[in-house]
């Protein structure tokens, strides 16, 4: 049967290769629509727990998985071997930077490698994994096409960025438009047919390298104006102004202006890291990204700023940061999730140990943290432990928190996220950015 129609008739066997915030829930959403799944993972323990019909990210429901594995329409395995039975999958491996912020595409590579050994005709192979402009048809194309298959006429070869937002509850993988872009015509018709069974629009572009570029003008767009906030919040400290007055009044006007927060650095597994791959391709072309590396500069120095205000605070009451009891309100990258990849609040807590200070955190949604060598345990946020501390750094703003109790109960606070005057809470004790 043509591959099309199988995926129309919900007859074709998908695969979805990288079981994270990315894979997991793109399992999920295809096997609720009927296809047959197989999620693949290393992760032995993230197969267990889908395989015994768990979850182990917030966005995905547990009682969304247990029908689906039931029903034999979702499983999971560290087995390559199971791509040779299937029609369709999706690349959703992690991307990262190694030491000296250049791409790490190893883990699309080792896919890539498993994939090219079980490739037959009439496969669809789609990369949803972030990178820079060519990789797919640079990369993965020729690796692919060794086997003597060719793209477009034996097996379809597209790239589709993912646009998860972990933690929204109004934008999902269902309601955000699916970009694709492709080698050939041909491939760009298969995938758009595979990804329209589960979204609500399909946005499709020229090339795949379109598409990986979209996703990067995505979300450097975002750390750009992240960046320029972060330095307006430098200046309107230096000139003693509330940056935060500054932006409620200028989100005022109803065009020409979008607001964005300052805080104490960027987090999460995108708008770190997927700027520093555009830069990186484009000097491999001789062209510096002036914008760019500037932006990660200032990103970058947020913590050791935020650093400088606990100092500020401490000495307020006559106290340096070694001895001090300090709690951290909060380390994953943003609130309400339990995501801690990049985040700013870990590079906080560092600098503070470095300094000898002793160094507590508390947040609902992570249990354990390693940092420098220690292993550091979520405290129950209570009255006594707010009184237990010199100094409180809220760096993430979790909804759970109970502000008006922390604030009652602090000696000093630096809110690195606007939590207490977004609350209307005010008071002599809070250090503002």
């Amino acid at each position: 049967m043509d591959l099309i129609k199988k995926i129309e008739n919900r007859r074709a066997e998908i695969a979805i290769i990288g079981l994270g915030y990315v894979g997991f829930p793109l399992a999920v959403e295809f096997a609720s629509k009927g296809f047959s799944v197989t999620g693949i993972d290393i992760d032995e323990v993230k197969v267990k727990v889908i395989n015994h019909c768990g979850s182990y990210i917030p966005d995905v429901d547990p009682e969304d998985v247990s029908p689906l594995v039931k029903a034999g329409k979702l499983r999971a395995t560290t087995d390559f071997s199971v791509l040779s039975d299937v029609d369709a999958m999706s690349i959703c491996v992690p991307t990262p930077l190694n030491k000296t912020k250049n791409p790490d595409v190893s883990f699309i590579l080792s896919a890539s490698e498993e994939i090219k050994k079980r490739l037959h005709p009439g496969q669809l192979l789609v990369l949803e994994s972030t990178t820079y402009p060519s990789t797919t048809e640079e990369l993965i194309r020729p690796m692919m096409e060794e086997t003597g298959l060719k793209a477009g006429k034996d097996f379809y070869l597209a790239f589709s960025p993912e646009r998860v937002d972990p933690g929204n509850k109004v934008y999902t993988i269902r309601n955000t438009p699916k970009v694709i872009g492709a080698c050939t015509p041909e491939c760009l018709k298969h995938a758009a047919a595979y990804y329209s069974q589960i979204v609500e629009k399909v946005v499709p572009v020229s090339s795949s390298d379109t598409a990986e570029m979209v996703k990067l003008m995505e979300n450097t767009f975002r750390a750009v104006n992240i960046a320029l906030v972060n330095e307006v919040a430098l200046m309107c400290d230096v000139l003693g102004i509330n940056v935060w007055e500054v932006i409620e009044a200028a989100a005022s006007k109803p065009f020409g202006y979008m607001p964005f927060k300052p805080g104490p650095g960027l987090g999460g597994h995108c708008i770190p890291i997927d700027p520093h791959y555009l830069s990186w391709k484009l000097k491999s072309l001789n062209y510096y990204a002036r914008f760019i590396e500037l932006a990660g500069e200032i990103n970058s120095s947020m913590p050791a700023y935020v650093v400088r205000k606990v100092i500020d605070a401490l000495n307020s009451i006559e106290r340096s940061v070694k001895g001090s009891r300090i709690l951290v309100m909060g380390v994953a990258y943003k609130k309400d999730i339990d995501d801690v990849r990049e985040s700013p609040a870990l590079d906080v807590v560092k600098l503070l140990q470095l300094k000898g200070g002793e160094i507590l955190f508390s947040d609902p949604f992570v249990q354990e943290l390693k940092m420098n060598d220690k292993i550091l345990t979520s405290q129950q946020l209570t009255p006594d432990l707010v009184r237990s501390t010199h100094c409180l750094v809220v760096t993430t703003d979790h909804t759970v928190f109970d502000y008006r109790m922390v604030l009652e109960n602090a000696t000093m606070i630096v809110d690195a996220r606007n939590a207490f005057g977004s609350r209307g809470l005010k008071s002599d004790k809070i250090i503002h950015l």
